[in-house]
């Protein structure tokens, strides 16, 4: 067997499968890597979208965070092939939960796409089939009272001079991300080391496996006995406790390896 048709036994096989996801499979689709050539903290100060600024300094927080979320989601974009691969494995009852650092939100589109507009409820509690780690660029947060809602509306507010915007309660929004100096969501992360604990196969997807805490689920999942599969263009901290290497493009061997299991 070739590593994917490896991965796709090791996949039909097991009771439970989860996979990792980074800024390597959405990149295809346009978003910006943090990280890199001509990442985005190339062009920004990384100490500027801190917590501790944003308590600190909200006025110019949202000043800088306007032009980053110009820069991170101001061009046209959508699922590409191995976002939909992989909402498709979930729907078909191959993975348990997709994991993922990245805060574009474009997992959750695909899972709606490929079922018909129907998916399961937000996140934020560490519930679903997509676990956002690092939260959701795309909504908002009330720092008061914990109100969550579409960020369009409330950009568009600090776009035209509100800043920073604020809630109905009088609180200020933030990005519903984590922010430098935040921890967290502690029951999604903890879902996430438990799918990691309890997988027979887990899979780590354009992630450069540097980011803790994250970077550490696929070693968790070796350590219980999993079949780990790595698959990114370049090498990673973690590939010493992988069972399957790969380094092709996502956006093919994604469904690749969904056609595998359907064979």
């Amino acid at each position: 067997m070739d590593d994917l048709e490896t991965l796709a036994e090791a996949i039909r096989t097991a009771d439970t499968t989860a996979v990792l996801t980074g800024a390597g499979i959405s990149a295809p689709s346009g978003i910006p890597t943090f990280r890199g050539d001509d990442g985005v903290w190339d062009r920004f100060d990384e100490g500027q979208f801190t917590y501790g600024r944003f308590r600190s300094d909200p006025e110019g927080f949202w000043a800088d965070r306007l032009e980053l979320q110009e820069a991170m989601f101001g061009g046209e974009y959508e699922p590409n092939t191995g976002h939909e691969a992989l909402a498709a494995m979930e729907r078909d009852g191959y993975l348990e939960a997709i994991c993922t650092q990245n805060t574009d939100g474009l997992h959750r589109d695909a899972a709606v796409a490929v079922r018909d507009g129907e998916t399961d409820a937000p996140n934020v509690d560490g519930e679903g089939s997509v676990l956002e780690l690092h939260g959701n660029a795309r909504r908002v947060r009330c720092a008061d009272c914990g109100r969550r809602r579409e960020g369009d509306p409330i950009f568009a507010r600090a776009a035209d001079g509100e800043l920073p915007p604020t809630c109905d309660c009088g609180g200020v929004y933030k990005p519903d991300v984590v922010l430098f100096g935040e921890q967290l969501p502690a029951a999604v992360i903890q879902r996430a080391r438990t799918l990691a604990r309890e997988s027979d196969a887990f899979l780590a997807i354009g992630s450069s496996l540097v980011v803790e805490p994250a970077a550490s689920l696929p070693r968790q999942a070796a350590s219980s006995g999993a079949t780990v599969g790595v698959i990114n263009l370049e090498s990673t901290p973690c590939d010493d406790a992988a069972d399957v290497i790969c380094r092709e493009d996502v956006t093919k061997v994604l469904p690749r390896l969904r056609e595998l299991l359907e064979a």
